[in-house]
């Protein structure tokens, strides 16, 4: 009888670890999350070459064309994220500093499908091959990086 009960606990342990196993391989294709720009923000020292990190106290960031509002009066901002079109060669960008005063930020970028898994399927690969943007608080924007990507590499200074 002790001999029976061993067998079926044996059973049911090895049943559990069956199906705890078979969990622990599925995939999650939201691990990698979406590759975005990480811009940061600075600003030249008077009379030298030095960059500081700079601070907006507020900011605002829409895609030019829709209503989409990426970043909705942000306060005490040092870094932003911005999103590229998978759908379009460019993306363009509009710096909300208060009711009047904006910027607008044109990239031109490449979308290269990768192919990440079955159940995953495919990722976007973008590169920033272009830049243009409006100087009406911007001062400049330097290339750091240009791949987008997940780990919050710098891909832009934003200079003001």
């Amino acid at each position: 009888m002790k001999n029976l009960v061993r067998i079926i606990f044996l059973l049911a342990v090895i049943t559990v670890l069956i199906g705890i196993s078979s969990c622990a391989e599925e995939t999650s294709c939201s691990l990698d999350g979406r590759p975005m720009l990480r811009c940061y923000l600075y600003t030249l020292a008077p009379n030298t070459i030095t960059a500081k990190k700079d601070t907006l106290d507020s900011l605002t960031v829409t895609a030019f064309g829709t209503d989409s509002i990426i970043i909705n009066n942000q306060k005490k901002v040092h870094d932003i994220a911005l999103p590229l079109r998978y759908t379009k060669d460019s993306t363009i960008f509009v710096i909300h500093y208060s009711a009047t005063l904006t910027d607008t930020i044109i990239i031109g970028h490449s979308n290269t499908p990768k192919f990440i898994s079955m159940d995953c399927g495919y990722q976007m690969q973008q590169s920033i091959i272009s830049k243009s943007y409006s100087k009406h608080k911007l001062d400049s924007i330097y290339i750091s990086n240009k791949d987008a990507n997940t780990d919050g590499t710098e891909n832009l200074k934003l200079f003001y």
